[in-house]
């Protein structure tokens, strides 16, 4: 008998037909002697629709009310689904984030999970049952609902699936595994067998919607095999494994990119310590997450140019900030842009291979892109260009890495973002 966490996302239980066809997946499972949990998201478009209520009361909604709101999308598909298993004769058990004693952190609306209490979810399956429980939720220490940001289903079915000491946690999702890239940008992206927990990781952090990065480091964490598997179609989908030896041994996993991206730049800032965290500091506070960061010295020395990235969402209220931050620095000028996009080389192959970085560049040149930021990793390169460019920088990149033959080395991710 082996225990088996699944999660469903939006679109596979986006209606009830799709719900009594979840039913049916799960049932084979459990007829097969296997212990299961689910873990599922809210219908498709359930999330948004609740999201755009709550703007027409509030232009800024509340936080903490916010996840009161956003939660209950979760708490009807768990309801829905459980009655679907039970019309086919299985037993099965709805838990919200809070009945099964998800305890997170206080950040509404990004909260993290600090423990899962699984003897509840533990007695149900050795009484028989299929426990479903709702994702992207959880409770602080003082009884409110939170939730852990969008995707965060992904989170909470890894959760589960480390606090139960899971056999493996299958993702079930609308693609039927981890690609090359985007096959809607590049239709000649690969499906990939397997890839590398750490290669998943920076896909994940370079705007992959594949998997919550969150998820990739509860699983690389807790050594969770973790399997992403299309709802829709048979397969085996791809397996993300930490045993870098079973993955071939490619230079370039895959291309990863990421749209909601946005660049400020405060200029003329005094070049002195401390100034970084003068900048940096309220956007912190304010938990906008900032990513790449240039730092540039002005010829007469005496001042310097900062520049940074943060998540489109973020852009106007990160650009009020940093305003104020100006004015106290006595900064020149604060610039901004949020018509960017990041593309990305992963690969673990990287390590052991030169000149990558030169290649990229020549073949994003040869397309007449103009490259505005990079950062680097020890298997990974970054660039920011102009939205324009993006579906031809990812294209001219496939290519220039033969990620679409089939007798190449390529093993990476459909890690394109939306």
């Amino acid at each position: 008998m082996s225990l088996i966490v699944q999660k469903y996302g939006g679109t596979s239980v986006g209606s009830v037909e799709r719900i009594n066809a979840v039913a049916e997946r799960v049932k084979t499972w459990r007829d097969l002697g296997d212990q299961v949990v689910v873990v599922v998201s809210a219908m498709s478009g359930e999330t948004d629709r609740l999201i755009a209520l709550a703007r027409k009361i509030q232009e800024r909604p509340n936080p903490r009310e916010m996840d009161v709101l956003v939660s209950t999308g979760e708490q009807v598909t768990i309801a829905l689904l459980s009655m679907a298993l039970e019309n086919l004769g299985c037993p099965a058990k709805s838990y919200t984030g809070g009945q099964v004693h998800i305890r997170t952190d206080s950040a509404h609306c990004k909260a993290r999970i600090r423990d899962i209490d699984g003897v509840r979810v533990k007695a149900d399956l050795d009484a028989g049952r299929v426990v479903v429980v709702a994702g992207f939720q959880g409770v602080d220490d003082g009884g409110n609902i939170t939730t852990l940001g969008r995707g965060g289903s992904d989170t909470s079915a890894v959760a589960m699936a480390a606090a139960l000491n899971a056999d493996e946690c299958q993702i079930y999702t609308d693609v039927d595994g981890v690609y090359t890239t985007d096959p809607r940008i590049e239709p000649r992206a690969r499906k990939l067998d397997r890839i590398t927990f750490e290669e998943m990781l920076e896909m994940a952090s370079l705007g992959s919607k594949v998997l919550q990065i969150r998820a990739v480091e509860f699983a690389g964490k807790y050594r969770v095999p973790l399997r992403v598997l299309s709802s829709f179609e048979a397969g085996e989908g791809t397996l993300i494994s930490l045993e870098e030896e079973t993955v071939e041994d490619a230079v370039i996993s895959g291309i990863a990119f990421n749209r909601d991206e946005a660049k400020l730049t405060i200029l003329g800032v005094p070049d002195q310590p401390g100034v970084a965290h003068k900048i940096l500091g309220p956007i912190s506070d304010a938990n906008i997450e900032v990513d790449m960061i240039i730092q540039n010295i002005a010829a007469d020395e005496a001042t310097t140019d900062f520049t940074f990235t943060v998540h489109r969402n973020d852009y106007e209220r990160a650009r009020e900030i940093l305003g104020s931050a100006a004015r106290i620095l006595a900064a020149r000028e604060v610039l901004g842009d949020d018509e960017i996009v990041k593309i990305s080389l992963v690969g673990v192959g990287m390590r052991s291979h030169a000149g990558i970085a030169s290649r990229m560049f020549a073949a994003l040149a040869k397309e007449g892109i103009n490259i505005r930021m990079i950062s680097t990793s020890e298997i990974k390169i970054s660039v920011v260009v102009d939205e324009k460019y993006l579906e031809l920088g990812v294209r001219a990149l496939h290519d220039a890495f033969d990620l679409h033959l089939a007798d190449s080395a390529a093993t990476g991710s459909n890690s394109a973002s939306n």
